[in-house]
């Protein structure tokens, strides 16, 4: 069904996913198709054709800032626009992307994974990472004396990639940005989330004192509260510490778990789609990526068996409406039912 709804022929570009954004073809959504699909290979036989067609698309819109990462926004005519420079979590999971795709597939067919994958990792580095922080910055437009320099989105701390691009490159440096990654978060729920463990969707001052950002920093006024981006948060968490099982990882997740398990009764029908920090809801409807992240978040801890099975079978259910026609919504419950359903793996 995703496939169907978002895969689409993107003519001599190869395929793309398109997305409900501004635009319609962003660098999270090529992202993701890669590392859905091949995620998926296993029970799906045009696994390696999709994803190549992926690439594809992505070789033939290199930013204009740093070619060897993706411009972050193509029209429906397939050009790149606004400037053509890069989003940070667009080309983290491309390159994680290609790990896969190196580990499922090798290396010697029509691209060298393993090749763009490391060639990519680089470029993170060298463009998308604050080295003095060791954090992703907002994209390769995001330099030194930029006043976004030293403020960072929670959702792009993918912690499991960062130990994927360090077993690849044998970098130290991506050593630093999961230690780096895991304090943020830490710091930001003793400090301004003490009861909900919830993270904001922005962080600010990352060179001092980290702080959530404040209302209109960069996307709107839910930008220093638990909202779309930060909604990612706990399914990245839980992806570590289920997968490289991470006691830092696993506690910062339980925690998340545990304030909704107690505030919504056990029941994850009553979630909303958005809380400030300290828990208070902002709206009084639920889009169902909401709940199907705390999926991820709640495997870390056997006592949470109950409730990750009401979050499945929610996630289940929801992914037979019209929220499997929304990009984001299904995008972000297809990638928690991979791992709650025990399909993902790792490079």
């Amino acid at each position: 069904k995703w496939k169907t709804n978002f895969l689409v022929p993107a003519g001599s570009y190869g395929l793309a996913v398109k997305a409900s954004a501004d635009y319609p073809y962003v660098s999270e959504g090529q992202g993701y198709g890669m590392e859905l699909t091949v995620v998926m290979a296993g029970a799906d036989p045009s696994a390696q054709s999709s994803f190549d067609g992926l690439v594809k698309y992505v070789l033939a819109h290199p930013s204009s800032i740093n070619p060897a990462l993706h411009a972050s926004e193509q029209n429906a005519s397939f050009a790149s626009v606004n400037g053509g420079d890069s989003a940070t979590d667009g080309d983290i999971s491309i390159a994680y992307a290609l790990l896969l795709a190196d580990k499922q597939w090798g290396s010697a067919g029509t691209y060298n994974y393993k090749q763009l994958a490391v060639t990519r990792i680089n470029a993170i580095k060298a463009s998308e990472m604050n080295p003095t922080t060791y954090l992703p910055t907002l994209g390769d437009w995001d330099t030194a004396g930029d006043p976004y320099y030293y403020s960072t989105r929670p959702s792009d701390l993918m912690i499991d990639h960062f130990r994927a691009f360090k077993v690849a490159t044998n970098d130290p440096f991506w050593d630093s940005a999961v230690t780096a990654s895991q304090n943020l978060i830490a710091q930001q729920q003793n400090t301004y989330a003490p009861v909900t463990g919830l993270v904001a969707d922005f962080v600010v001052n990352t060179n001092t004192t980290p702080k959530p950002a404040p209302a209109g920093f960069l996307e709107g006024k839910t930008d220093g509260q638990y909202a779309y981006n930060s909604v990612r948060v706990p399914w990245h968490l839980g992806v570590d510490a289920a997968v490289y099982g991470d006691a830092v990882s696993k506690a910062e997740a339980e925690k998340m778990t545990a304030w909704f398990r107690a505030k919504m009764g056990d029941d994850p029908s009553k979630v909303v789609s958005g809380y400030k920090l300290d828990g208070t809801p902002v709206v009084s409807y639920l889009d169902p990526e909401f709940v199907a992240t705390l999926g991820p978040a709640a495997m870390g801890n056997p006592a949470n068996q109950a409730w990750l099975d009401k979050i499945w079978a929610y996630t289940v259910a929801q992914s037979q409406t019209s929220a499997a026609n929304s990009y984001y919504s299904s995008s972000l419950m297809l990638q928690s039912m991979i791992l709650m359903s025990g399909n993902y793996w790792a490079p």
